[in-house]
């Protein structure tokens, strides 16, 4: 390690042993006021490799976006239902409802097991490894589904993608959150969302163009195309560095700074310290552990780990309660309004590529309104938009009030593709602790999966005339629940803007109301007094400053045990 940090010894399970602490935390304070000047443009110039390889990590979700569109639109080919389904009384072909929801629901299943074992792989072997690991998986089990000779294969192969597929919608959130400054969170975060919308949008297109195919290969081709996403990302992965935060928490300093320098460059910020940032990184760290005991899935439900792990699970539960499960039948309706399939089609690939400027929209927004207040006010224009969807459903049945609803339904994707869609990525990410983050996220998205696979179940009976037979009424329906939504969003969801890690854990440790996270001020520095303990460098940190500062209310981390075990 550099000069200043060469003190600190760690022993085999990561806790720091001998700490020059008056160092570390100076170091620590100033690396963090570097971060809260540090503007977007100047955070881009410090961190510009940072960005490249969390763009690069981040577009492994590409792949799940483009299977799901493409399972789902597959029902409607004829080629595909003759291969996976039975023969109708009529001699045409058709995929059972029951087949149908299962490979709907099969990918969701596979991704709610590969969460859950990434967790644990993630924390013991670190990012890249896992990532990599995963991209792999995908490449053998593609085969399963391209040559899949029966439905119940087909079913296999979208269950095992689903084990990679779980472990890109959670890594690579965290690894986002963790190798850049806080000024480029929010914009690396939500950008996994742009990436899964643009794997909707390319496997539209891919449909597009082969919807009028009648051959085995109008299914195929689509399958196949898969393959050319894993091999230069695995490339790319193996050439990444690590997650600086992972390789401190396993006490590898060394290498926690080489990889810090892999991901910044001083030519346009010569005043840049690496070393100050690793110490704010331990500082961070050594808070965690005196605030959380240790990093289960067990712990996630402990203290104030609690707390989080319920805001990272409703946040992204939230995605689906809000009602979006109707934005992809806005095609059905308009196939009522009399417009042909092709048209239709042609339609929805207008409402995916609606979703990819939403999240451009959202990150010029996010900058002046914060990620709670976006989010906020989203759900309230959701909320809206499902109660003009329900009462136009009210109208008699014409083809009006068919362009209607589905126009409402285009509106809508704008709306949640620039509010809740991608604010909530970047929310999960930066609200789970450090220790737990990549386990909060999973429990977060396992959460999200499990509503998902309701949603499949009730929304196709809420519209189906030959189930339910709602139709748009059902918007009236998914009104209720967002607003449920929303009130939990105006009681429980704070504010994570221009905080750093540290800060946000002074203010949950603190239990500050959610409503008050943007006007306290959380400092982790305010202790000037340090105690030594009986036992090696056990130090007591003590505040000698007032809790009123600028007229707003202030929290700190003082009167905490800060320091680990003596190492001979």
């Amino acid at each position: 390690m550099g000069r200043r940090l060469s003190a600190i010894q760690w022993d085999r399970k990561g806790s720091a042993a001998k700490v020059e602490l008056n160092d570390l935390i100076d170091e620590a304070k100033e690396a963090t006021e570097k971060e809260h000047t540090m503007g977007l443009l100047q955070a881009i110039k410090t961190y510009p490799k940072a960005v490249g390889w969390s763009v690069l990590a981040s577009t492994a979700l590409v792949m799940e976006g483009y299977d799901l569109v493409v399972i789902y639109n597959f029902f409607g080919f004829p080629a595909f239902a003759k291969k996976y389904g039975v023969q109708l009384a009529d001699g045409t072909y058709s995929v059972p409802a029951a087949w149908q929801s299962g490979l709907s629901n099969g990918a969701n299943c596979g991704e709610i097991v590969g969460l859950m074992f990434a967790g644990i792989l993630a924390d013991r072997y670190g990012y890249r490894k896992v990532i990599g690991g995963a991209l792999i998986m995908v490449v053998c089990f593609i085969f399963i589904t391209f040559f899949a000779p029966s439905v119940e294969v087909l079913l296999v192969g979208e269950i095992l993608c689903g084990l990679p597929w779980g472990v890109f919608q959670t890594i690579t959130t965290a690894y986002a959150a963790e190798v850049t400054p806080v000024a480029l969170r929010p914009y690396l975060c939500t950008y996994v969302n742009l990436c899964w919308v643009l794997g909707q949008v390319i496997g539209s297109g891919v449909l597009r163009g082969l919807v009028d195919r009648t051959d085995q290969w109008g299914y195929r081709i689509p399958f196949a195309l898969q393959w050319m996403w894993p091999i230069p990302l695995l490339v790319g992965i193996t050439l990444a560095p690590e997650s600086p935060w992972w390789l401190v928490r396993k006490g590898r300093l060394d290498e926690a700074e080489h990889a810090l320098e892999r991901l910044t460059s001083r030519t346009h910020d010569p005043d840049f310290d690496t070393q100050k940032t690793i110490a704010m990184i331990i500082h961070t760290n050594e808070i965690e552990k005196e605030l959380t005991a240790g990093t289960s899935y067990w712990d996630c439900f402990k203290g104030t780990d609690l707390r989080r792990t319920e805001i990272c699970c409703m946040t992204w539960m939230i995605q689906t309660l809000c009602g979006s499960g109707l934005m992809g039948y806005s095609s059905y309706f308009y196939e009522q309004a009399g417009l042909s399939p092709t048209y239709s089609f042609d339609l929805t690939m207008g409402q995916y590529a609606i979703g990819a400027v939403g999240v451009f929209t959202a990150w010029a927004l996010m900058p002046w309104f914060g990620r709670r207040s976006l989010y906020l006010w989203g759900l309230v224009a959701l909320f809206v938009l499902l109660l003009i969807i329900g009462f136009i459903s009210l109208a008699p049945a014409s083809p009006g009030r068919s362009w209607g609803i589905g126009s409402m339904l285009l509106v809508y994707t704008f709306v949640y593709d620039t509010t809740v869609g991608p604010v909530c990525y970047s929310l999960v990410a930066e609200l789970s602790s450090t220790r737990l983050r990549q386990k909060t996220i999973v429990l977060a998205r396992n959460a999200y999966n499990v509503i998902g696979i309701i949603n499949n179940i009730l929304t196709p009976h809420m519209l189906n005339p030959t189930a339910w037979a709602w139709g748009a009424k059902a918007g009236f329906f998914w009104a209720g629940i967002c607003f449920l939504s929303l009130l939990w969003t105006y009681f429980r969801l704070p504010e994570p803007k221009n905080r750093t890690y540290a800060e946000l854990d002074i203010l949950f440790e603190r239990r500050v109301p959610a409503k008050k996270f943007s006007s306290t001020i959380a400092n982790p520095f305010r202790g000037d007094t340090l105690e030594a303990g009986r036992h090696g460098s056990i130090v007591k940190v003590k505040s000698q400053e007032s809790d009123e500062y600028h007229g707003h209310e202030a929290v700190s981390f003082d009167e905490k045990v800060f320091a680990a075990k003596h190492v001979e």
